[in-house]
């Protein structure tokens, strides 16, 4: 099953449809080139749907002929490794691309900011599922890289994103789920987007339902609590005065508690006919309260 990242990277993919974002994209991409000559381009990715895209567009976009794609894998960890051979055919790239190379990320000369971030993200992004965090990250291979990354976020969408250094690699990272969610629809991937927003609106109602049970619990846990002491007030009275010798209206208070515990005082005055307000039960158990603690005083015996 493909990961919330890969989806995302192939969504954007399947939405270049223009030769203007053709040309964006692979500029982003190619800013991160694993090795970059005058006669030499290798660029290795993670990610088969990247690779073979960047693939297809090298040969057709740009004509590249002198080109291959190696996977390899270890550990049940895969890589793709693009080549391209001739200072011609890189010439060919630039012709297309309008540049390539890091420096490029630097100064983009009119390019479609959001696309070229989109050909970044296929190269080195990636965005976590949201069921478990909201985080989407670029990693680099240089601080200056990030600055510019940084910059563009800033300056074209207002998106401060984040930087931190992570096992020798430039980390560039975003964690709030609102920009996660605009990032991914100016990229390309609004159906991802969508499901974010899905995942946030369950998780909110899941929160909201939990905070409704914690507080129910909480008040069953405090009405039986309650209950308790006033159950051996009861049979307190009971044992020695006993329950006829109350107000009927007391008496009977007395008894629909004692046989229903684990009720409130609304559901209790419910069960009275005619029903009785809730700070009409609590008065009534106010005056068992005062009887067993009269009884208590007293030795046993009713003032």
């Amino acid at each position: 099953m493909a990961s919330f990242s890969q989806t995302v990277k192939c969504q954007i993919i399947d939405g270049i449809k223009s030769r203007d974002k053709e040309k964006a994209v692979l500029y982003g991409m190619l800013s991160l080139c694993k090795e970059l000559k005058k006669d030499k381009l290798v660029f290795v990715t993670e990610n088969e749907e990247t690779s073979i895209f960047l693939y297809d567009r090298l040969k057709t976009c740009c004509k590249v002929k002198d080109i291959s794609l190696i996977s390899s894998k270890k550990r049940n960890h895969s890589t793709f490794c693009i080549t391209v051979r001739g200072e011609s055919e890189i010439d060919k790239i630039k012709s297309f691309t309008g540049g390539i190379g890091t420096d490029n990320l630097k100064d983009l000369k009119g390019n479609d900011c959001a696309s070229v971030i989109a050909g970044v993200f296929l190269a080195v992004g990636s965005v976590t599922d949201p069921n478990k965090e909201y985080h989407m990250e670029f990693v680099l291979p240089g601080v200056e890289l990030c600055n510019a990354l940084g910059l563009m976020f800033i300056e074209n969408f207002s998106i401060l994103a984040k930087h931190v250094t992570r096992k020798r690699s430039e980390i560039v990272y975003i964690k709030e789920s609102e920009n996660i969610e605009d990032m991914l629809t100016l990229m390309g991937a609004s159906k991802s987007t969508l499901e974010m927003m899905n995942v946030k609106i369950l998780k909110n109602v899941r929160n909201k339902v939990n905070r409704v049970m914690n507080c129910e619990n909480a008040n069953i846990e405090r009405t039986v609590m309650a209950s308790e002491k006033l159950i051996e007030d009861i049979e307190l009275i009971e044992k020695t005065v006993g329950l006829d010798t109350l107000p009927d209206d007391i008496s009977l208070t007395a008894r629909l508690r004692y046989e229903n515990p684990e009720l409130t005082l609304k559901e209790l005055g419910e069960l009275f006919v005619p029903k009785i307000s809730k700070s009409g039960v609590n008065h009534r158990l106010e005056k068992i309260k005062s009887v067993a603690e009269n009884i208590r005083n007293n030795g046993g015996q009713k003032k």
